[in-house]
């Protein structure tokens, strides 16, 4: 079985609302197991303005596929729930990041192992922590609560979000 931690966001229409429709959908996946889900988080938009803020988390998945199997999943998960690519960081009903596969690094041209941006990304890194917080990214060699304790507190803005 390979562990593999998928990074999970909403920022149209019903935002908490699709994201544990995406959860239930990844319960779904053949040859995969969902063993850890994070709690929800409000966050700010990073690298754009005038959006709906998120909400985020992560899961956590034990799976018998290969990375690039689990992309195919996600992808469809997204596609089914209704998601349109057309630019980059546009809104999106959901979004499904496979952060870390095992201890895999993957350059593929569609797929990078590690998610490269995700050290940087505290609306990533808080979730991933509260599940995976002494996992270690395979690049960096240092653990996920490392990575996050290293963010600046100013970074943005990640809030526990009240139901």
């Amino acid at each position: 079985m390979n562990k593999a931690y998928v990074g999970i966001g909403s920022n149209l229409g019903d935002k908490h609302q699709n994201c544990l429709r995406a959860i239930q959908m990844m319960r779904e996946i053949p040859g995969c197991g969902l063993s850890a889900v994070s709690g929800w988080y409000l966050t700010q938009p990073v690298g754009v303005t005038g959006q709906e803020w998120y909400v985020n988390g992560a899961a956590a998945l034990s799976t018998t596929g290969t990375a690039e199997e689990l992309l195919d999943h996600v992808l469809s998960i997204e596609k089914f729930m209704g998601r349109v690519r057309s630019r980059k960081w546009e809104p999106r009903v959901i979004d499904l990041d496979i952060l870390l596969f095992g201890n895999e690094i993957i350059e593929a041209e569609d797929l990078k192992i590690p998610h490269p941006l995700m050290h940087l990304r505290r609306f990533v890194l808080v979730p991933l922590a509260e599940i995976a917080p002494d996992e270690v990214h395979p690049r960096l060699g240092l653990s996920i609560l490392e990575l996050l304790r290293s963010l600046p507190k100013e970074d943005s803005e990640v809030l526990p979000l009240r139901k």
